[in-house]
């Protein structure tokens, strides 16, 4: 329900917070008061075309803010979850709006910047205003439908036609896919094929593209490399000539040890340390020498390697470029393509299966849209019959309503249209509501729909012109009908009549005033007295006698 309104400067309102309770709500005040901003302000909050004419003369924007207090269970909140926007449970959810005086609009609910297309998609689930000059109430057609559907109670059947309609356009999705894939299947199957050779030919192995770069890098360098090993060994003599000259010093020590006594010992020391080193140097020479030679082995290539190597890698890529992957998916493309032929080879038969898939899931759906149009048609006479129960007591007792039920396209709702069509003068053509109805019928018929409706307990209805050109015994009855209607649903009326407003569980009552410069509009809860001051002038104008008075507490009594 709608549990709070906060308004700054929105046409001749300055500065407005309300605070509103369940039930019946009346807004009363003499024409020209106001009554109508604060539904232009409601509509500007919750989504409705709106435009820098609602800023207050001389003021830079316009904002209004509508708090709304909903059950966990609200479409509103599910609307907020898919859009990612916070709604945490047991707070309102607040609406706001603020129109600048260049026009742009800017829209956001719990303080979280949203489209004003998502703006008015979650103000729909929350406020439904039924007057001449609001397409969102049953002027809207395609609410037609819904209305007529929670009226009947048929859930189940509708959840069948949802199922089965997901189920045909699965099956003829399906069907189409390989049409589709038939029609191609020339062209394809060429490229499959042609692909699939080219891959077997090349037959890849994993990480194939790292050893062969590497093993390219090798050969690249390889003749340079040869050509410092030979460098070294020419460094290092031909034929062990210098391991020559080292045994020749080698043997050459040894005799000058052997003719030296012990007894000089710091010589003998000094000639064992030459021996030593020379014999070290004679053995890590032939094992350099040896080293150079095995190493100069790895380097027997064969002529023409590089050349294949770089063949091979570059077709590898190629193939890899070619089928928009890289080498170690080569293989995983061929068994797409071998798959893709296979689908082809058999299309035939898959086609055929297809086909009485969709036979059958359209035999299905005929059969559930059959029987929800049936139960549609049932639930349309009850309907009907509870509107034209209630339009008599509303002083439309030769009007018709007629809930019309035509073929439309196959959807997850069925394949009616449903519209809501009506005559307002006994003889008259039956019409769309918006094109027959005044605003005050185009409010009854809406009053007589809903309360044959039992009411929308999620959302709040308002009401606009309900009473116009009725009085009496009429007013009367349309008085009882909204406070039947506000046990099952939050409602609030713009009205004029005192019998209405006598029936309202909470009065706002909208006056203006012109303070210095400027007129402002101004809106105060009357209760006690002063409501019956109220209805008392509702009664009499803007002479207030005892009679009206008296009047007015037999209303209110």
């Amino acid at each position: 329900m709608l549990s709070g309104l906060s308004i700054r400067d929105v046409v001749l309102i300055e500065a407005l917070d309300l605070s509103l309770d369940g039930g019946l709500t009346a807004l009363t005040g003499e024409t020209g008061a106001g009554k109508s901003i604060i539904l232009d302000a409601l509509g500007m909050a919750t989504g409705a075309r709106s435009d820098k004419g609602l800023i207050r003369y001389g003021s830079a924007k316009a904002q209004v803010t509508a708090s709304f207090h909903v059950p966990q269970s609200h479409p509103a909140r599910t609307i907020l979850t898919d859009a990612d926007v916070d709604a945490p449970l047991g707070e309102d959810i607040l609406l706001r709006r603020v129109i600048g005086s260049d026009g742009r609009s800017r829209a956001f609910i719990n303080d979280q910047p949203v489209s004003v297309s998502m703006l008015s998609s979650v103000g729909r689930t929350l406020l439904e205003v039924h007057g001449q000059h609001d397409g969102r109430g049953l002027l809207d057609p395609r609410t037609h439908i819904t209305l007529l559907d929670r009226f009947g109670g048929y859930s189940g059947a509708l959840g069948k036609i949802a199922q089965a309609y997901a189920a045909k356009k699965a099956a003829q999705d399906r069907l189409d896919s390989l049409l589709s894939t038939q029609q191609q299947a020339s062209d394809d199957r060429e490229f499959f094929e042609v692909g699939i050779a080219e891959i077997d030919r090349l037959s890849p192995k994993q990480d194939e593209e790292n050893g062969l770069a590497d093993r390219r890098r090798f050969l690249q360098n390889a003749q340079g490399a040869l050509t410092e090993l030979t460098a070294a060994q020419d460094a290092m003599g031909e034929g062990g000539e210098y391991e020559d000259r080292l045994a020749s010093a080698l043997r050459g020590l040894e005799r000058v040890q052997s003719k030296i006594g012990p007894g000089d010992s710091q010589v003998h020391i000094d000639l064992t340390k030459a021996v030593k080193a020379l014999e070290k140097a004679l053995i890590e020479t032939e094992e350099a020498r040896a080293a150079v030679a095995q190493a100069g082995h790895g380097f027997d290539i064969e002529p023409g390697e590089l050349d294949r190597v770089e063949e091979r890698l570059f077709a590898l890529r190629g193939a890899a470029r070619k089928f928009n992957t890289n080498i170690n998916g080569l293989m995983g493309i061929r068994a797409k393509f071998a798959q893709d032929l296979f689908d082809i080879d058999n299309a035939d038969e898959a086609i055929a299966l297809a086909k009485t898939a969709l036979t059958q899931a359209s035999s299905d759906y005929d059969a559930a849209a059959i029987s929800l149009t049936v139960k549609r048609q049932r639930a349309a006479k009850k309907l009907d019959a509870a509107v034209k129960a209630e339009l008599g007591p509303l002083k439309m007792g030769g009007a018709q309503f007629t809930t019309d039920i035509s073929k439309g396209r196959d959807s997850a709702s069925g394949r009616d249209k449903v519209g809501f069509v009506v005559a307002t003068n006994p003889g008259s053509a039956l019409g769309a509501l918006d094109k027959v109805a005044s605003g005050g019928e185009l409010s009854r018929f809406a009053l007589a729909i809903k309360v044959a409706l039992a009411g929308d307990g999620d959302i709040t209805l308002i009401f606009d012109e309900v009473d116009a050109g009725v009085g009496g015994a009429v007013a009367d009855a349309i008085g009882q009908r909204l406070s039947k209607l506000s046990t099952s649903a939050q409602v609030l009326v713009v009205t004029h009549s005192p019998q209405v407003a006598a029936k309202a569980n909470q009065q706002l009552l909208i006056s203006k005033s012109v303070v210095g410069d400027k007129t402002l509009t101004h809106v105060e809860q009357v209760s006690g007295d002063t409501r019956l001051e109220e209805i008392a002038r509702m009664l009499s104008g803007a002479s207030v006698n005892d009679a009206a008075r008296e009047a007015a507490k037999e209303l209110l009594s």
